[in-house]
Protein backbone atom coordinates (compact mmCIF):
# COMPACT_ATOMS: atom_id res chain seq x y z
CA UNK A 1 0.00 0.00 0.00
CA UNK A 2 1.31 3.07 -0.44
CA UNK A 3 2.16 6.24 1.81
CA UNK A 4 -0.95 8.30 0.28
CA UNK A 5 -2.85 5.10 0.50
CA UNK A 6 -2.05 4.30 3.98
CA UNK A 7 -2.37 7.73 5.11
CA UNK A 8 -6.25 7.76 4.17
CA UNK A 9 -6.79 4.83 5.22
CA UNK A 10 -5.95 5.97 8.75
CA UNK A 11 -7.31 9.87 8.64
CA UNK A 12 -11.16 7.31 7.73
CA UNK A 13 -10.46 5.15 10.30
CA UNK A 14 -9.88 8.05 12.95
CA UNK A 15 -13.21 9.73 11.37
CA UNK A 16 -15.19 6.62 11.69
CA UNK A 17 -14.08 6.14 15.62
CA UNK A 18 -14.84 9.91 16.10
CA UNK A 19 -18.61 9.05 14.89
CA UNK A 20 -18.78 5.85 16.77
CA UNK A 21 -17.77 7.39 20.04
CA UNK A 22 -20.03 10.65 19.88
CA UNK A 23 -22.87 8.28 19.42
CA UNK A 24 -22.16 6.35 22.46
CA UNK A 25 -21.65 9.69 24.48
CA UNK A 26 -24.68 11.34 23.02
CA UNK A 27 -26.78 8.33 24.50
CA UNK A 28 -25.14 8.36 27.84
CA UNK A 29 -25.27 12.70 28.25
CA UNK A 30 -29.03 12.31 27.13
CA UNK A 31 -29.92 10.69 29.78
CA UNK A 32 -27.86 12.26 32.09
CA UNK A 33 -28.85 15.68 31.42
CA UNK A 34 -32.24 14.14 31.32
CA UNK A 35 -31.66 12.59 34.85
CA UNK A 36 -30.03 15.41 36.92
CA UNK A 37 -31.09 18.84 35.19
CA UNK A 38 -27.53 19.96 35.33
CA UNK A 39 -26.44 22.99 32.89
CA UNK A 40 -22.74 21.56 32.82
CA UNK A 41 -23.95 18.65 31.53
CA UNK A 42 -26.61 19.84 29.36
CA UNK A 43 -23.48 21.95 28.27
CA UNK A 44 -21.47 18.50 27.55
CA UNK A 45 -24.18 17.10 25.58
CA UNK A 46 -24.47 19.95 23.17
CA UNK A 47 -21.02 19.47 22.50
CA UNK A 48 -21.14 16.00 22.34
CA UNK A 49 -24.10 16.42 19.53
CA UNK A 50 -21.97 19.32 17.65
CA UNK A 51 -18.99 16.81 18.00
CA UNK A 52 -21.03 14.37 16.08
CA UNK A 53 -22.15 16.70 13.31
CA UNK A 54 -18.49 17.93 13.21
CA UNK A 55 -16.93 14.33 12.83
CA UNK A 56 -19.46 13.63 10.04
CA UNK A 57 -18.03 16.15 8.38
CA UNK A 58 -14.08 15.52 8.98
CA UNK A 59 -15.44 11.83 8.02
CA UNK A 60 -16.29 13.68 4.40
CA UNK A 61 -13.12 16.27 4.36
CA UNK A 62 -10.88 13.33 5.12
CA UNK A 63 -12.74 11.34 2.35
CA UNK A 64 -12.94 14.18 -0.08
CA UNK A 65 -8.75 15.37 0.49
CA UNK A 66 -7.86 11.97 0.16
CA UNK A 67 -9.02 12.09 -3.74
CA UNK A 68 -6.61 12.00 -6.24
CA UNK A 69 -5.81 14.64 -8.22
CA UNK A 70 -8.00 15.48 -11.05
CA UNK A 71 -8.57 17.62 -14.22
CA UNK A 72 -10.69 20.33 -12.35
CA UNK A 73 -7.82 19.89 -8.91
CA UNK A 74 -4.38 19.38 -10.20
CA UNK A 75 -3.04 20.48 -7.38
CA UNK A 76 -4.88 17.66 -5.54
CA UNK A 77 -8.27 17.99 -3.30
CA UNK A 78 -6.43 18.72 0.36
CA UNK A 79 -7.15 21.83 1.32
CA UNK A 80 -11.11 19.71 1.92
CA UNK A 81 -9.69 19.29 5.27
CA UNK A 82 -9.11 22.74 6.05
CA UNK A 83 -12.75 23.53 5.16
CA UNK A 84 -14.08 20.40 7.19
CA UNK A 85 -11.17 22.04 10.00
CA UNK A 86 -13.65 25.59 9.96
CA UNK A 87 -17.05 24.00 9.45
CA UNK A 88 -16.21 22.29 12.83
CA UNK A 89 -15.25 25.50 14.60
CA UNK A 90 -17.49 27.33 13.44
CA UNK A 91 -20.13 24.63 15.05
CA UNK A 92 -18.01 25.02 18.52
CA UNK A 93 -18.23 28.51 18.88
CA UNK A 94 -22.05 28.35 18.46
CA UNK A 95 -21.95 25.68 21.27
CA UNK A 96 -19.71 27.86 23.32
CA UNK A 97 -22.39 31.10 22.82
CA UNK A 98 -25.33 28.62 23.75
CA UNK A 99 -23.87 26.90 26.93
CA UNK A 100 -22.80 30.22 28.23
CA UNK A 101 -26.48 31.63 27.47
CA UNK A 102 -27.73 28.69 29.17
CA UNK A 103 -25.43 29.25 32.45
CA UNK A 104 -25.63 32.50 32.21
CA UNK A 105 -29.35 31.70 32.33
CA UNK A 106 -29.62 29.19 35.34
CA UNK A 107 -26.88 31.54 37.71
CA UNK A 108 -29.37 34.34 37.62
CA UNK A 109 -32.40 32.41 37.97
CA UNK A 110 -31.15 29.98 40.04
CA UNK A 111 -31.39 26.26 40.23
CA UNK A 112 -30.78 22.88 41.29
CA UNK A 113 -29.14 19.58 40.22
CA UNK A 114 -30.09 16.05 40.84
CA UNK A 115 -28.92 12.37 40.63
CA UNK A 116 -25.40 13.46 40.93
CA UNK A 117 -25.00 9.22 41.32
CA UNK A 118 -26.28 8.72 37.95
CA UNK A 119 -24.21 12.39 36.38
CA UNK A 120 -20.71 10.91 37.89
CA UNK A 121 -20.81 7.22 36.50
CA UNK A 122 -22.13 8.61 32.79
CA UNK A 123 -18.96 11.20 33.30
CA UNK A 124 -16.70 8.33 34.09
CA UNK A 125 -17.61 6.24 31.10
CA UNK A 126 -17.22 9.25 29.22
CA UNK A 127 -13.60 9.76 29.93
CA UNK A 128 -12.86 6.43 29.50
CA UNK A 129 -14.59 6.38 26.08
CA UNK A 130 -12.47 9.97 25.01
CA UNK A 131 -9.37 8.89 26.73
CA UNK A 132 -9.70 5.90 23.80
CA UNK A 133 -10.23 7.94 20.99
CA UNK A 134 -7.46 10.61 22.25
CA UNK A 135 -5.04 8.13 22.14
CA UNK A 136 -5.48 6.75 18.36
CA UNK A 137 -6.57 10.37 16.73
CA UNK A 138 -3.11 11.22 17.81
CA UNK A 139 -1.25 8.46 16.87
CA UNK A 140 -3.13 9.25 13.69
CA UNK A 141 -1.99 12.75 13.53
CA UNK A 142 1.85 11.70 14.36
CA UNK A 143 1.49 9.18 11.30
CA UNK A 144 -0.33 12.40 8.50
CA UNK A 145 -0.28 15.57 10.17
CA UNK A 146 -4.37 15.58 9.32
CA UNK A 147 -5.60 18.93 10.12
CA UNK A 148 -9.13 17.59 9.83
CA UNK A 149 -8.21 15.38 12.59
CA UNK A 150 -6.41 17.70 14.21
CA UNK A 151 -9.34 20.06 14.56
CA UNK A 152 -12.02 16.86 16.10
CA UNK A 153 -8.93 16.20 18.24
CA UNK A 154 -10.22 19.60 20.02
CA UNK A 155 -13.17 18.20 20.54
CA UNK A 156 -12.44 15.36 22.54
CA UNK A 157 -9.66 17.29 24.58
CA UNK A 158 -12.23 19.32 25.90
CA UNK A 159 -14.42 16.87 26.95
CA UNK A 160 -11.87 15.42 29.48
CA UNK A 161 -12.24 18.58 30.87
CA UNK A 162 -15.94 18.90 30.27
CA UNK A 163 -16.53 15.59 31.93
CA UNK A 164 -14.33 16.63 34.82
CA UNK A 165 -15.93 20.11 35.19
CA UNK A 166 -19.53 18.02 35.19
CA UNK A 167 -18.52 15.75 38.16
CA UNK A 168 -17.07 18.87 39.75
CA UNK A 169 -20.15 20.77 39.56
CA UNK A 170 -22.42 18.12 40.75
CA UNK A 171 -20.67 17.32 43.75
CA UNK A 172 -20.35 21.04 44.23
CA UNK A 173 -24.12 21.34 44.02
CA UNK A 174 -24.90 18.69 45.75
CA UNK A 175 -22.92 17.30 48.39
CA UNK A 176 -21.22 20.60 49.41
CA UNK A 177 -24.43 23.24 49.01
CA UNK A 178 -22.99 25.58 46.41
CA UNK A 179 -25.68 25.78 43.52
CA UNK A 180 -24.09 28.55 41.69
CA UNK A 181 -21.01 25.86 41.14
CA UNK A 182 -22.71 23.81 38.24
CA UNK A 183 -23.54 27.38 36.09
CA UNK A 184 -20.44 29.24 37.11
CA UNK A 185 -18.48 25.67 35.56
CA UNK A 186 -20.60 26.20 32.50
CA UNK A 187 -19.81 29.30 31.55
CA UNK A 188 -16.13 28.09 32.45
CA UNK A 189 -16.41 25.16 29.50
CA UNK A 190 -17.89 27.99 27.30
CA UNK A 191 -14.74 30.17 27.61
CA UNK A 192 -12.85 26.78 27.00
CA UNK A 193 -14.68 25.74 23.76
CA UNK A 194 -14.08 28.73 22.34
CA UNK A 195 -10.11 28.82 22.79
CA UNK A 196 -10.09 25.86 21.43
CA UNK A 197 -12.08 27.14 18.09
CA UNK A 198 -9.55 30.08 18.25
CA UNK A 199 -6.84 27.99 18.17
CA UNK A 200 -8.09 25.70 15.53
CA UNK A 201 -8.97 28.27 13.31
CA UNK A 202 -6.05 29.70 13.12
CA UNK A 203 -4.34 26.27 11.44
CA UNK A 204 -6.68 25.97 9.26
CA UNK A 205 -6.65 29.54 7.84
CA UNK A 206 -3.06 28.96 7.37
CA UNK A 207 -3.95 26.37 5.36
CA UNK A 208 -6.07 27.75 3.35
CA UNK A 209 -4.42 30.93 2.78
CA UNK A 210 -1.15 29.03 1.87
CA UNK A 211 1.00 29.95 4.71
CA UNK A 212 4.88 29.22 4.40
CA UNK A 213 5.88 26.08 6.31
CA UNK A 214 7.34 27.05 10.07
CA UNK A 215 10.79 28.45 9.81
CA UNK A 216 12.71 24.99 11.34
CA UNK A 217 11.16 23.26 8.68
CA UNK A 218 12.01 25.10 5.74
CA UNK A 219 15.57 25.54 7.42
CA UNK A 220 16.18 21.52 7.41
CA UNK A 221 14.53 21.21 3.29
CA UNK A 222 17.78 23.90 2.81
CA UNK A 223 20.11 22.38 4.97
CA UNK A 224 19.38 18.56 2.65
CA UNK A 225 19.17 20.73 -0.59
CA UNK A 226 22.76 21.79 0.33
CA UNK A 227 24.45 18.28 0.63
CA UNK A 228 24.29 17.74 -3.02
CA UNK A 229 27.53 20.07 -4.20
CA UNK A 230 26.54 20.30 -7.94
CA UNK A 231 23.95 23.08 -6.64
CA UNK A 232 25.63 26.30 -5.96
CA UNK A 233 22.45 28.19 -5.27
CA UNK A 234 19.28 27.94 -3.99
CA UNK A 235 16.36 31.17 -4.41
CA UNK A 236 12.73 31.72 -4.74
CA UNK A 237 11.80 28.63 -2.13
CA UNK A 238 8.16 28.51 -2.04
CA UNK A 239 6.28 25.79 0.51
CA UNK A 240 2.92 24.76 1.28
CA UNK A 241 0.75 22.75 3.10
CA UNK A 242 -2.66 21.50 1.87
CA UNK A 243 -4.13 18.57 3.78
CA UNK A 244 -1.76 16.20 4.25
CA UNK A 245 0.64 16.63 0.99
CA UNK A 246 3.37 19.22 0.68
CA UNK A 247 4.01 21.59 -2.19
CA UNK A 248 7.52 23.12 -2.57
CA UNK A 249 9.01 24.41 -5.69
CA UNK A 250 12.50 26.47 -5.71
CA UNK A 251 14.87 28.36 -8.45
CA UNK A 252 18.67 26.30 -8.52
CA UNK A 253 21.75 27.99 -10.85
CA UNK A 254 22.73 25.32 -13.63
CA UNK A 255 25.95 26.44 -16.19
CA UNK A 256 24.85 27.75 -18.65
CA UNK A 257 26.56 25.35 -21.35
CA UNK A 258 25.28 22.71 -19.59
CA UNK A 259 22.71 20.27 -21.38
CA UNK A 260 19.58 20.03 -20.73
CA UNK A 261 19.83 15.93 -20.27
CA UNK A 262 22.56 17.08 -17.27
CA UNK A 263 21.02 19.14 -15.40
CA UNK A 264 17.98 16.86 -15.58
CA UNK A 265 19.79 14.24 -14.54
CA UNK A 266 20.92 16.33 -11.23
CA UNK A 267 17.79 17.73 -10.56
CA UNK A 268 16.26 14.05 -10.51
CA UNK A 269 18.72 12.89 -7.65
CA UNK A 270 18.53 15.94 -6.01
CA UNK A 271 14.33 15.30 -6.33
CA UNK A 272 15.00 12.21 -5.43
CA UNK A 273 16.64 12.71 -2.23
CA UNK A 274 14.52 15.98 -1.01
CA UNK A 275 11.02 13.55 -1.52
CA UNK A 276 12.89 10.56 0.43
CA UNK A 277 13.58 12.99 3.32
CA UNK A 278 9.74 14.64 2.85
CA UNK A 279 7.46 11.97 2.09
CA UNK A 280 4.07 13.23 0.46
CA UNK A 281 5.83 16.31 -0.71
CA UNK A 282 5.05 17.41 -4.36
CA UNK A 283 8.11 19.30 -5.68
CA UNK A 284 9.19 21.50 -8.59
CA UNK A 285 12.41 22.59 -9.35
CA UNK A 286 13.07 25.44 -11.81
CA UNK A 287 16.61 25.78 -13.36
CA UNK A 288 18.30 29.14 -14.25
CA UNK A 289 21.14 29.73 -16.15
CA UNK A 290 24.69 31.00 -13.25
CA UNK A 291 23.83 35.19 -13.15
CA UNK A 292 20.44 35.30 -14.44
CA UNK A 293 18.88 37.84 -11.98
CA UNK A 294 14.80 36.89 -12.36
CA UNK A 295 13.83 39.92 -10.43
CA UNK A 296 16.43 42.28 -9.19
CA UNK A 297 14.34 44.48 -6.93
CA UNK A 298 12.13 41.45 -4.95
CA UNK A 299 15.06 39.74 -2.83
CA UNK A 300 12.22 37.13 -1.78
CA UNK A 301 13.07 35.91 -5.09
CA UNK A 302 17.12 36.25 -4.92
CA UNK A 303 18.10 35.90 -1.64
CA UNK A 304 20.48 32.63 -1.64
CA UNK A 305 19.11 30.28 1.40
CA UNK A 306 22.43 28.50 0.90
CA UNK A 307 24.54 31.46 1.98
CA UNK A 308 22.07 32.14 5.04
CA UNK A 309 23.15 28.87 5.92
CA UNK A 310 27.09 30.14 5.50
CA UNK A 311 26.16 32.64 7.69
CA UNK A 312 24.22 30.93 10.41
CA UNK A 313 27.07 28.28 10.81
Amino acid sequence: MSTHSSDAALTRSAAYASIATALFLAVLKGWATWRTGSAAMLGSLADTGLDLVASIATLAGVWIAAQPADREHRFGHGKAEALSAMFQVMLIGVSAVAIAWRSAVQLVGGGRTAAAEEGIAVSVAAIVATLALIAWQRHVIARTGSVAIKADNVHYQSDLLLNAAVIAALVLDQYLGLGAADPVIGLAIAAWLAWGAWRAGLEAVDHLMDREWPEDKRQRFVEIAATHPQLSNLHDLRTRTSGAHDFVQFHVDMPAGMTVQEAHDILEDVERDLCRHFPGMELLIHIDPEGHVDKPDDPLVEENLFESLEKGS
